[in-house]
């Protein structure tokens, strides 16, 4: 290869490249070191003086009860969200996966429906479903005799935040379940077909052959749940509930933007930031050391 032609590879690599990187330094690079930086100071956000504070937004996370609650909130949807997610979403794409399914297209259309709703249009068919007097649930549970059934569902702290998980799985397992079907669509069908000849069950060839064949596609969409549990779950529980009752569905961030818009404590709030960042680049990792050590073992 000749010099001048080398020169022109590396002129359109660099001219292909340099347009989304500057973009990914100024929209995500930048933002976030400045979040880290603004985190050290006492700061409104509104004008004023900087006041250089060092650690002492962090020290203070530690003894604010609330916002301690409310990470207790996100290590609870953590727990309950992504991990029902992905097996209603699996278990849905290889149930309409099946070639005998007429119906298939049909239900993928409806499940995967929710998931290019916004997310307050969710949040607000959701808070007409919970509600206690004319809500389509308790008005399902009278119907069939089960008054003591229905309750305040955004009103009682008991029910509030499992009501918020509800709307979470319902929102987003359609759009896993489209990335599982196109996984399983991939995997070849002789695979399938020699495993029935040699007896092997529906539920063997799921297990034995499916689930390891897709396992980088769950892999990957199991960082993207845990992710989007933590925004997501923002944007709901802020326009179902605002964090109530007591508290009971505040999250980090409903508690970052309550600092920084509504108390004008910017500084603790990029504080807040920083850990929630921190937090879910943890439960990344951990994800994908977990299930790369299971991908392994099928391996």
């Amino acid at each position: 290869m000749s010099l001048s032609r080398k020169r022109n590879d590396i002129l359109f690599f660099a001219l292909c490249v340099l347009p989304p990187l500057l973009l990914y330094m100024v929209f995500y690079i930048y933002p976030t070191l400045n979040t880290f930086w603004l985190s050290l100071f006492e700061y409104s956000g509104i004008g004023g003086a900087m006041t250089f504070v060092g650690l002492e937004n962090f020290a203070y996370i530690l003894k604010d009860e609330h916002l301690l609650k409310s990470f207790g909130n996100n290590l609870i949807l953590m727990l309950f969200v992504p991990f029902p997610t992905l097996i209603i979403a699996l278990g849905s794409a290889a149930a309409l996966s099946r070639k005998d399914l007429k119906e298939r297209n049909f239900y993928r259309t409806v499940f995967f429906f929710p998931s290019i709703l916004s997310f307050v249009v969710v949040a607000i068919v959701w808070y007409f479903i919970y509600s206690p007097n004319s809500g389509l649930l308790n008005n399902c549970l009278n119907a069939l005799g089960l008054k003591a059934l229905a309750l305040p569902w955004l009103g009682d702290s008991r029910t509030a935040l499992g009501a918020i998980i509800v709307v979470l799985i319902w929102q987003a397992f359609g759009y896993y379940m489209v990335m599982y079907i196109a996984g399983i669509d991939s995997i070849p069908q002789e695979l399938y077909e020699a495993a029935e000849v040699d007896g092997a069950s529906p539920f063997k060839q799921f297990y034995k052959i499916t689930i390891p064949l897709l396992w980088p596609v769950i892999r990957i969409t199991l960082v993207f749940m845990i992710g989007g549990t933590i925004t997501i779950s923002f944007l709901v529980a802020n326009v179902l509930t605002a964090g109530g009752p007591n508290f009971a569905t505040d999250t980090a961030l409903n508690q970052m933007y309550r600092q920084g818009t509504i108390n004008a404590n910017y500084g603790y709030a990029m504080a807040i930031a920083v850990v929630v960042f921190l937090f879910s680049m943890i439960l990344s990792m951990i994800s994908n050391r977990l299930t790369n050590r299971e991908e392994k073992t099928h391996g």
